[in-house]
């Protein structure tokens, strides 16, 4: 019965006997999911497009950040590195299409798959040996990224707020409303959405495959440089960064794998439920809820709904 009490009561009583704690768990919980969820974007665009699960997209984050940096630490303005960054992610999806998806177009999805594994260790590699393989620091002061923090009483105590959380949560929230609205409302995002239902179909109506895959890949290059500025400046800019880019999975099983909504709200969930997991029930496991907490949501959504919260029910005839 004690047992029971700790895990299902005690935490509930201290959210409610010290409410200026929960809404500073709550709010680090949103910051780090909307980041989860601009992660999880990233997924989506391109399983969309090409059917590819890109697991190279982690290491894109870093490689994008690493390019930024390592342009300015060269002597390169700060947003001239930022120009050449968006440049190199281009290129970076160019080459994708030329050399990785062309040649494999039609292969089984396996396959694919691990042409994006193979293109993961080539973005390590061209990234130790331009760059470095120590962490290097986020040029946020450059960048006019704001610092410091906000503090004012609320709830019966102080809430205090990172001025740098603060500008990720608005520019992660107005990057993934705009890509919505872009691939909602524009020709480019109905010609996504053909590609996504059929590529015979798209290809019979006069749509290039290979722009919008590069379209679709230079755009989660863009997100994952976004990406990688937000969690640079909130730590350091490391090869480390690609572990927490692998918190996307989780993401993807939630809300679906083809589902911008569903990356929204499952990061949320998986970014929440990690905060509040490891304050309130931190100490009942020992701590380091937040490690795995996020695979244990996500297997219990493979075995009571596998396509995730707003994917589709995949029905095959046998």
């Amino acid at each position: 019965m004690d047992v029971l009490y700790k895990v299902l009561v005690d935490p509930f009583l201290q959210m409610g006997g010290a409410p200026d704690l929960f809404v500073q768990t709550l709010w680090e919980g949103f910051v780090v999911g909307t980041l989860y969820a601009l992660i999880a974007l990233g997924f989506v665009l391109i399983f969309k497009a090409s059917g590819v699960f890109n697991f190279a997209q982690g290491i894109m984050v870093v490689f994008a950040a690493l390019t930024l940096v390592g342009l300015y630490e060269k002597g390169v303005p700060a947003y001239a590195a930022l120009l050449l960054a968006i440049g190199a992610m281009f290129l970076i999806a160019l080459g994708t299409e030329r050399l990785v998806l062309r040649p494999l177009v039609n292969q089984p999805d396996i396959i694919l798959f691990m042409a994006t594994f193979g293109l993961t260790y080539v973005l390590i590699g061209l990234g130790e040996l331009i760059f470095g393989g120590s962490p290097k620091v986020m040029i946020a002061d450059q960048l006019l990224l704001p610092k410091g923090d906000i503090t004012f009483q609320a709830f019966g105590g102080i809430v205090q707020l990172q001025k740098i959380d603060i500008a990720a949560a608005v520019i992660a929230s107005l990057m993934i409303a705009a890509l919505a609205v872009f691939f909602q409302k524009t020709r480019i995002g109905r010609a996504l959405r053909a590609v996504a239902d059929s590529h015979k179909a798209a290809l019979s109506v006069g749509i290039s495959l290979n722009q919008i895959w590069v379209i679709v890949w230079f755009t989660a290059g863009v997100v994952a440089l976004v990406t990688g500025i937000m969690w640079g400046a909130r730590s350091e800019v490391s090869f480390a960064l690609q572990i927490i880019a692998l918190k996307a999975l989780p993401v993807l099983i939630l809300g679906g794998f083809t589902s911008i909504p569903g990356a929204i709200v499952g990061g949320l969930i998986i970014g929440l439920g990690e905060k509040l997991g490891e304050f309130y029930w931190g100490g009942l496991v020992g701590g380091g809820i937040e490690s795995w907490l996020a695979y244990m949501i996500a297997l219990i959504f493979l075995l009571f709904r596998p396509q995730g919260l707003f994917g589709e029910r995949i029905i095959e005839r046998i």
